[in-house]
């Protein structure tokens, strides 16, 4: 491969972690809000906890105006989008207007629900814009090398943070079943002996999520 397919490869594999890690932690974050704004509801150092990330926040209104929206915090749910972003851009060509347009549109909604007194509304809209680019990933991106890393790195971070927050067995299965069924037909260079090793550890009597997460990692090379 040339340095720009190369380049192109790990923005692709990226733009996938990147977009599902805003969908989950957003997720996660909208069902916690309620109970963290409450006087006495909500702890997000539990939050950070489950998530594995340090807890940098002095206190919860702290967390609640930084996680979401600070581009300091190299956690933040805006951080991650903004790297979706910068990934997109750089891949118009591969990916197509369209596609790059959620992305855009995900970005215009966390500056408003940032402006906004009821930012679930605009969560719930950034949600939409996501679930929208990956539908247009399949029906408008027409090379499936391109789709399919994409889909890699979305798979791959979310077994990572499904393992991070403890979810049940079928939960993580199903996307090692589905990362397993489509890694092959890309040209990402990755361990087979790591592939292995996370369906026997999605098979044993207990999981082993620290592992889970160390072999996810782990897997492929970008």
């Amino acid at each position: 491969m040339g340095i720009k397919s190369v380049m192109n490869t790990d923005r692709l594999y990226w733009l996938g972690r990147y977009s599902e890690r805003v969908y989950t932690t957003l997720n996660l974050f909208s069902r916690s809000f309620d109970a963290l704004i409450e006087q006495y509801g909500g702890d997000h150092r539990k939050f950070c906890a489950s998530l594995e990330i340090p807890d940098v926040y002095p206190d919860k209104d702290a967390f609640i105006d930084n996680y979401a929206f600070s581009l300091d915090d190299p956690n933040s749910i805006v951080s991650n989008l903004y790297r979706a972003y910068d990934n997109a851009i750089e891949l118009r060509e591969e990916i197509g207007s369209e596609t790059l347009s959620f992305i855009q549109m995900a970005i215009y909604e966390m500056n408003n629900a940032k402006k906004s007194d009821a930012p679930l509304l605009h969560f719930q809209k950034i949600t939409d814009a996501i679930l929208a680019f990956w539908g247009c990933v399949d029906d408008q991106i027409d090379d499936e090398n391109t789709r399919n890393i994409i889909k890699i790195g979305k798979r791959i971070e979310r077994i990572d943070l499904y393992a991070r927050l403890r979810k049940d067995r079928t939960a993580i299965k199903r996307d090692v079943n589905r990362l397993a069924g489509r890694i092959s037909r890309t040209d990402l260079i990755y361990s087979q002996e790591g592939l292995q090793k996370l369906k026997d550890l999605t098979d044993a009597p207990e999981l082993d999520y620290p592992e889970i997460i160390h072999v996810v990692e782990s897997l492929v090379e970008c």
